[in-house]
């Protein structure tokens, strides 16, 4: 039998409902997926929908025995809301949609989504994907964040935000799509094996700096 947490359950302030956030890439959703989630929602008197900061979309107050039936009308994989892996990735729309966008957020963000969303590493990890200098996506309060600029991504790393916040620093620009993928990878890579269980990366960066990851670029 799953624990609640396997289920994507989160115990609610009440100690009696729960909260499940279904995993949403880059927060697209269709018209039809939005009235399976209002449906579902309704039908199992859920007491609020809360588009999360995150760009999901939680179902709260949710009973315990309804659980697992509501997982399977809601027809969506659980979300990565808790745990040391890497959480949903954040997109603006970039290039796709906006008319300030300079690179394509959206289809990196995706791209990445597929690549590590729910992946275990040391600590919680976050991404960002921002189609430009506005950042609109938080890009520079990320572990990752990329920012596009007309001559390419920009990369910045290490800024997180809570009860410490952290403003990421630069590591590389002037990085095309292929490109920024592959500095993804060797980035988080670089992390996996440096950082101590339950450290964010800015505190490894403040722990050995930011060389082996600019190492790790090259």
């Amino acid at each position: 039998m799953l624990k609640l947490g396997e289920k994507g359950a989160i115990l609610q302030r009440d100690k009696k409902t729960y909260a499940i956030a279904p995993h949403i890439p880059c927060g697209v959703v269709t018209p039809e997926l939005l009235r399976r989630i209002a449906d579902v929602s309704e039908k199992y008197n859920a007491q609020t929908i809360k588009i999360t900061g995150a760009t999901r979309i939680a179902i709260i107050g949710i009973q315990e025995e309804d659980l697992d039936q509501v997982w399977q009308e809601i027809q969506l994989d659980k979300g990565a809301a808790v745990g040391l892996c890497v959480r949903s990735i954040r997109s603006c729309p970039g290039s796709t949609y906006c008319r300030l966008g300079k690179q394509d957020a959206l289809g990196i963000g995706m791209e990445l989504d597929k690549r590590y969303h729910a992946k275990s590493l040391p600590g919680k990890f976050k991404m960002a994907v921002s189609g430009c200098h506005l950042s609109c996506a938080e890009s520079w309060v990320r572990d990752i964040g990329l920012i596009g600029l007309k001559e390419g991504w920009q990369v910045v790393i290490g800024g997180n935000v809570g009860a410490e916040p952290r403003i990421a620093q630069e590591i590389a620009s002037g990085i095309d799509d292929a490109g920024i993928l592959q500095a993804v990878d060797k980035i988080v890579l670089c992390y996996q094996e440096s950082a101590q269980k339950g450290e964010r990366l800015g505190k490894t960066i403040e722990r050995i700096g930011l060389e082996p990851f600019k190492t790790a670029l090259q």
